[in-house]
């Protein structure tokens, strides 16, 4: 059987050009793509070549605060990075404030929140103590 992978995740935001913005300087990642989506919205598409993160929102934002029922089960976004240090600073300058921060095997990782409430989980491999540190995500 071959490899599957996650090609692309569809977010409901209040402001997909902000968001595109935080996640560009935050992870180095480029707009793919925008343009029109399903009911008058808004997407647009960032992250690298073979993967990316649709940032949608309806017209004039009225999903925003929209919880499809599908995604009720959603926890966090989980991004894995080569220079966790690196990311975690750019986080930081871009506004965002780092916590959970772990490190057990086999990679550390800390969470942020973005200004629409969603978490990220930002993970880096080989880095690792392997000495938990009291994890509390999934």
């Amino acid at each position: 059987m071959a490899t599957a992978f996650i090609e692309h995740i569809n977010l409901v935001v209040s402001d997909p050009e902000r968001t595109a913005r935080l996640l560009a300087e935050v992870f180095g990642w480029h707009e793919r793509w925008r343009g029109p989506a399903r009911d008058g919205g808004f997407t647009i598409h960032v992250g690298s070549e073979s993967h990316y993160i649709a940032l949608y929102t309806g017209p004039n934002g009225i999903h925003a605060d929209a919880r499809f029922p599908k995604g009720a089960p959603f926890n966090h976004v989980g991004i894995q990075v080569d220079d966790l240090g690196d990311v975690e600073a750019r986080a930081k300058a871009a506004g965002l404030v780092p916590f959970s921060h772990d490190d057990y095997h086999p990679g550390r990782r800390f969470y942020v929140f973005d200004p629409d409430g969603i978490e990220y989980e930002i993970v880096s491999y080989g880095q690792s103590t392997g000495q938990p540190t009291g994890h509390t995500g999934a």
